[in-house]
């Protein structure tokens, strides 16, 4: 399937910004309010999870993903009540420093999503997918949706792209069908998630195909653990392992790429876009 152009995939509008799909790719700035963090960047505290959001603002983010329940592999749930507890008030605290901040909440419970939107949240990004009551909300509180791909349906025994952008080509449809605009959803294939590191790789080669769904699209590879198995560095030490992944997804036409190192991956983006996208900085023709 051909990707439609970027002027038929319309735009996402927030706060005053518009997110013109394929025009650009577009970092959103990871901010873990958990003690337990894969990626080791767990705020516990308040002002230090508002004080990194800040930082990642600073250094270039588009958007900014709040999360307060981590989702490292053996991880302990949380219940709904420490969820908001660790989430609301980061969250007050952002819109009340940050009025136009672009605020993405990492949860896939309807009540966390519902407080978090009424303290400032603009859109809700489901690791688990889009179940009917997540999609009730979002239809409710009129939000962007990002689908995540986690949730395995045929046991491994499928094709992991095949199932993957079957499973998230299916639910995007039954979004719009629901009522949410086509450039509302965007689809995540769960990088890292319920997956081994060869159907990462797998579904990292395959990305065109993803975005051959014509819906926007977002990864997440930022210092997953197939790059630590990849290249034998730890955790804190996979900048450039992400950035290799994001150079190939921005050439695959991926739309928004989720990452700790902001600073850096924008570097990334800037350069993937003026080489696939004809991209270029508003003083480009000023002489260094």
């Amino acid at each position: 399937m051909k990707k439609p152009p970027a002027s038929l995939r319309g735009a996402l509008e927030l706060r005053g910004r518009r997110f013109v799909w394929g025009v650009r790719t577009y970092v959103m700035g990871i901010v873990n309010v958990t003690p337990d963090s894969f990626s080791g960047d767990g705020c516990s505290r308040v002002d230090d999870a508002v004080a990194h959001a800040l930082t990642q603002i600073a250094a270039g983010a588009d958007l900014l993903d709040l999360g307060a329940e981590s989702t490292r592999p053996g991880y302990t749930p949380v219940s709904e009540e420490e969820e908001l507890a660790r989430l609301v008030p980061v969250v007050v605290a952002l819109r009340e420093r940050v009025p136009d901040a672009i605020l993405s909440i990492d949860t896939f419970k309807p009540r966390t999503f519902r407080a978090a939107r009424s303290a400032g949240g603009d859109l809700l990004n489901s690791i688990r997918g889009l179940n009917e009551d997540l999609l009730a909300v979002a239809l409710e509180l009129d939000v962007p949706v990002i689908i995540m791909h986690s949730e395995r349906t045929a046991n491994g025994a499928s094709n992991i792209v095949d199932e993957v952008l079957g499973s998230l080509g299916r639910q995007a449809e039954r979004a719009v069908g629901a009522g949410i605009a086509a450039e509302r959803v965007i689809l995540d294939p769960g990088i890292g998630f319920g997956k081994t590191p060869d159907e990462n790789i797998a579904l990292l080669s395959a990305l065109s195909r993803l975005t051959a769904l014509g819906f926007p699209t977002l990864i997440g590879t930022s210092r997953k653990s197939t790059l630590g198995k990849l290249t034998g560095r730890p955790v804190q030490e996979r900048a450039f392992a992400t950035a290799s992944t994001l150079a190939l997804a921005i050439a695959a036409g991926i739309d928004m790429v989720r990452v700790h190192d902001v600073a850096a991956m924008c570097d990334v983006a800037r350069v993937g876009d003026a080489i696939v996208r004809g991209w270029r900085p508003n003083n480009w023709n000023e002489a260094l």
